[in-house]
């Protein structure tokens, strides 16, 4: 029997030729496999039975790093006589364009960790050991299929060590692109920049000596640029206030949490708690930055200047051989943040590093691998057991996910995703493909970013958009970048569509699970405009890939001053309070950012509000959060994006952790407060319910300060936050049991606050509601682009019909 088999998915780079070479050897199958521009072919003769047998093991069984997607057979005449099983050089026709996914960086494995630590192995504290099970992949790759001559590495030429295990199918490095040795490979090397600072040279110095001397820098203070699989971190110690407040002073993040990379999970057990999914999850492959509740002692000394008024703390273990021997000599914790100036996306360059940086880092520990595609680190929490991803980069991108049926077929659909957090996604040859996170792009550095990722994608998959999905919202960059691609490429109006933001949050959930008919989905994010030109963001919906009709929102408020408000929230609660209280009642309230504002500046907002001039109209959950905030001076302006809803979650948790008599006292204070509710008025839809957020936030304000013990303010702050999110989760639950026979989809950057998911899940488990979650989707805006591009192809398959 012959036949000829098509794997299809993540089989380039994980080690699945010679794992194939392996099994066809054991059965005494006779044949060939190669890489090519749409997977693996394989070519197999021998006994049925074996041949069976081996697809079977290839199906139940592949290389741990592999993902399978497809298998095709095909029956052939036996015209070629095979005697012997043989590993074929990789294959690219002209005029083929590559459709095969790009395995992400994957952590060291415990082999080569093993090596690294072993002193008479050659590969003995080398920062670059890898095989084919770990190491880079996506961020040195710069064209398909995935062989060494298309990567970074091939500049290093092998010597005969490495060469002997690159070309030995039986040898775990066969065909790992990146293998090297300290004879053969990159190096490091540290520049120091900081005058004060002594050190030797490098040419003084073998590579143990550049992370002996890395290593005493950080511990006397410095703050070390240190360059990782898809871009540079800012390091220091964990454990020193002075440097942490150094790297804060310096970077201009005066409160945005910092993630720490720990020495081993040990280490991470004395820093955070977590349950065995979220310690599985912090040691997974992928090795993600994971967001845990922080230790309620603080064995380690950790600065309290890493998440300060948060609960949580974003942790992460060494993955690759570089980390791993630095923290060996380190010994505490360290800060590793993305290298980056606010907003921007992670910088991959040196040379970027000394000019747009060199006045915060004290040090460069550099190499000479080049960083092709950068990426920076995952962010993931685990929330009822289930993943939710936050920052969508390495390990888990490029997300490619093979379409089961005939929607895209050979149209090239781009997706531009969102403002923030923005991705790209592609859709060709049953693929969708979600880029790794690209940033806010609002400024040139992080839209070069956006171009410099369209370019990368277009080129190594031959992608030409033929059909383009946008935001609705025009000013939106990647909805200008779409608009004017449209007319350059002169495509007609109905291949570049625009489609409304909470409704692409929700497709984007739908199509990790490729679910196309109706659900009940639930948006709620920061902003975002809608289809009546105001800027939405509480929207409760049934949706399908046709389109959406609202169910319920949140009344409308007022952004005093526009987008001015989203900066300086303290302008949303005033509005919202003005709605219910006189100025003289709003001037009289104890709100620390109302009193510092001064009578004469609320007065003037107050007359911008009367006269509804420079304001806009908003319904979002995400300013509500904002404003509560402030209402319960937790903060007068928000430093960082989502630090309302953070700070909110923690008093929340705090309350939840009192004793129970404790938090009884305050039952009585707060049992009337709740959200009202009516349909909206008739000159709009009479079946839409409108929440009244403005009465809601005012009862809670004034409730918070009815108090006149500081304590007792405090535990009541704590209970109203909690009361907040009950609410909200008991308002959506009751929508709900009209449409239970529907899966519900929670999806918006809201959505990222624990306690409210949480509260969410536990009601619709109570009504045997089917929850779809996001998978490996992000949650936010980063999960925009999937969501148009699910629309998308079936739009196009729709218009083709």
């Amino acid at each position: 029997m012959q036949i000829t088999v098509f794997v299809k998915g993540i089989v380039q780079g994980v080690g699945f030729r010679p794992f194939v070479y392996r099994l066809a050897s054991e059965l005494n199958l006779f044949g060939t496999v190669l890489n090519n521009h749409l997977g693996v072919t394989i070519e197999l003769q021998g006994p049925s039975a074996a041949i069976d047998s081996f697809i079977d093991t290839l199906q139940s069984c592949p290389p741990p790093l592999a993902r399978i997607d497809l298998i095709e057979q095909t029956p052939c005449s036996a015209d070629v006589s095979f005697n012997s099983f043989s590993i074929i050089d990789s294959q690219v026709l002209p005029g083929e364009h590559a459709n095969v996914a790009i395995s992400a960086d994957k952590s060291v494995c415990q082999d080569c960790l093993d090596e690294i630590n072993d002193p008479s192995n050659r590969h003995y504290h080398y920062p670059f050991t890898n095989c084919t099970n770990c190491g880079p992949r996506y961020t040195i790759i710069n064209a398909l299929p995935y062989d060494r001559c298309n990567t970074a590495m091939a500049k290093f030429d092998m010597c005969p060590e490495c060469a002997s295990s690159y070309t030995d199918p039986l040898n775990r490095r066969y065909h790992a692109q990146p293998v090297s040795c300290p004879q053969c490979g990159p190096q490091l090397q540290l520049s120091v920049l900081a005058s004060q600072l002594t050190t030797l040279s490098n040419d003084e110095l073998s590579q143990c000596d550049v992370l002996a001397q890395t290593a005493q820098l950080i511990k006397q203070g410095a703050i070390v640029a240190t360059k990782g699989l898809g871009g540079f971190h800012l390091v220091c110690d964990a454990t020193n206030d002075d440097a942490v407040s150094l790297l804060r002073q310096r970077k201009h993040r005066p409160a945005k949490p910092l993630a720490i990379m720990v020495k081993d999970l040990n280490q991470a057990r004395q820093c955070v708690m977590a349950n065995q999914t979220e310690w599985d999850l912090l040691n997974s492959a992928e090795k993600p930055i994971t967001l845990l509740t922080k230790l309620p002692i603080n064995p380690l000394g950790l600065s309290e200047q890493l998440a300060p008024g948060i609960d949580r703390l974003g942790v992460f273990l060494p993955y690759t051989p570089l980390h791993h021997l630095l923290m060996q000599l380190v010994g505490n914790p360290i800060v590793a943040t993305s290298a980056n100036r606010s907003g921007e996306p992670i910088i991959g360059d040196s040379a970027e590093i000394k000019r747009h940086l060199g006045h915060v880092v004290d040090a460069i520990l550099d190499h000479n691998r080049a960083i092709i595609n950068a990426c920076d680190d995952s962010v993931v929490q685990v929330i009822d057991n289930q993943i939710q991803v936050i920052r969508l980069a390495r390990g888990y991108a490029p997300l490619t996910i093979n379409i089961d049926e005939q929607s895209v077929g050979s149209r090239h659909v781009l997706a531009v995703g969102a403002q923030q957090k923005n991705a790209v996604a592609f859709g060709f040859d049953h693929n969708m493909i979600l880029s790794p996170h690209i940033g806010d792009l609002f400024n040139l550095e992080a839209q070069q970013y956006f171009h410099q990722s369209l370019a990368t994608f277009t080129r190594l998959y031959d992608f030409t958009p033929r059909h383009v999905v946008h935001d609705n919202h025009p000013q939106y960059a990647p909805s200008q970048w779409a608009m004017a691609y449209q007319e350059q490429h002169e495509l007609p109006s109905n291949q570049c569509v625009g489609i409304q933001h909470h409704y692409a949050h929700v497709l984007s959930v739908m199509a990790a699970h490729q679910h196309t008919d109706t659900v009940f989905g639930v948006s709620f994010d920061g902003t975002g405009l809608g289809d009546d030109g105001t800027l939405w963001g509480s929207e409760v919906m049934l949706a399908d890939i046709n389109g959406f009709t609202t169910l319920a929102h949140f009344s409308e408020f007022t952004l005093i001053g526009g987008e001015q408000a989203i900066k300086q929230p303290v302008r949303i609660l005033l509005a919202l309070l003005f709605e219910h209280l006189s100025l003289e009642q709003v001037l009289r309230l104890p709100i620390n950012a109302i009193n510092h504002l001064g009578t004469q500046t609320v007065t003037n907002l107050h007359r911008l509000w009367v006269n509804n001039s420079h304001c806009i109209k908003c319904r979002s959950v995400g300013r509500l959060f904002d404003a509560l905030a402030v209402g319960l001076n937790l903060l007068e302006q928000n430093d960082y994006e989502g630090q309302a809803g953070m700070m909110i979650e923690t008093a929340a948790n705090q309350y939840l952790q009192q004793d129970a008599d404790q938090n009884s006292q305050f039952n009585t204070t707060i049992s009337e407060i709740s959200l009202s509710q009516h349909r909206a008025s008739k000159a709009h839809n009479s079946d839409v319910i409108q929440w009244h957020s403005s009465q809601f936030m005012t009862q809670l304000v004034l409730a918070a300060h009815q108090q006149d013990s500081a304590i007792t303010t405090v535990l009541l702050t704590q209970q109203l936050c909690w009361q907040f999110m009950v609410e909200i989760a008991d308002k959506i639950d009751r929508v709900a049991q009209d449409y239970r026979d529907y899966p519900q989809v929670l999806c918006g950057g809201v959505f990222q606050n624990k306690t409210l998911l949480s509260q969410c899940l536990t009601l619709s488990k109570r009504a045997n509601h089917q929850v779809l979650t996001s998978q490996h989707v992000p949650i936010n805006d980063g999960g925009i682009a999937l969501g148009q591009l699910w629309y998308g192809v079936h739009w196009w398959a729709q218009k083709k019909h």
